[in-house]
């Protein structure tokens, strides 16, 4: 990790200064950092060919544990187990008379741990289905996982993409060294990250300096991360 006096001076002036569609989503409300438990809540934005969501169905993937879903004002949750005793899905239906057409934001949430897999990518295919009042049922399956190193979905895949988030490590404020083991792609996971460095390359989530860092003699912009990396992380 090299890095000039004039870089390491402007990258610390600007922190000082900077202190801290359709589709179904899934957000947590802390980072999600391997081997802890965190609330997953998937977000609904729309229904299925103007139908009013009446089901939502989301599969756990294997390493995930502890799940403990909460009911919400979509509807009570009921889980499924495998013959381990293992939470393998947990639906969710609605309570109340569909709604004539497809109008409402729906969240439904659960608890669970995540495993101890730092930048691991973990997929929750999720089934969607609405209902007509009359009673027609549509099905949106949003299934599709990775088609490249746990990167996105296969080129020319008509599959809708399954809700996914992407395991972090645990850190403290300041530096961190890591080597990473999963080939990392999405550099937006360290988004609240200050400077990443992987030998002499590096990436920041700032535009500001990621400008600097396109500017630095003999150092290249960090694009992807190849297992067995060693990288170091300012928080």
């Amino acid at each position: 990790m090299k890095v000039s006096s004039r870089t390491l001076s402007a990258i610390a002036a600007f922190l000082l200064c900077h202190t801290a569609e359709a589709h179904i989503g899934l957000s947590t409300p802390a980072q999600p950092i391997a081997a802890t438990t965190q609330e997953l809540s998937f977000l609904v934005g729309h229904g299925c060919e103007g139908l009013d969501t009446y089901r939502i169905e989301v599969q756990i993937p294997e390493g995930v544990g502890g799940v403990r879903p909460l009911d919400s004002t979509f509807g009570r949750a009921a889980v499924t187990k495998d013959e381990t005793g293992r939470v393998k899905a947990v639906t969710w239906t609605k309570s109340s008379d569909v709604l004539p057409e497809d109008t409402q934001f729906y969240k439904v949430t659960l608890r669970a741990s995540l495993p101890n897999a730092p930048f691991a990518a973990l997929y929750f295919p999720t089934i969607q289905t609405c209902r007509a009042p009359d009673g027609t049922e549509k099905v949106s399956a949003w299934v599709g996982t990775s088609g490249d190193h746990g990167h996105g979905l296969a080129e020319g895949s008509t599959e809708l993409p399954a809700p996914s988030l992407v395991v972090l490590p645990p850190r403290t404020p300041g530096w961190n060294k890591y080597t990473v083991t999963q080939h990392v792609h999405d550099l937006s996971v360290f988004k609240d990250a200050q400077i990443v460095w992987a030998g002499s390359a590096a990436y920041s989530p700032s535009d500001y300096v990621s400008g600097l860092i396109s500017q630095e003699p003999n150092t290249q912009v960090l694009e992807q991360i190849h297992p067995g990396t060693e990288i170091w992380v300012r928080y």
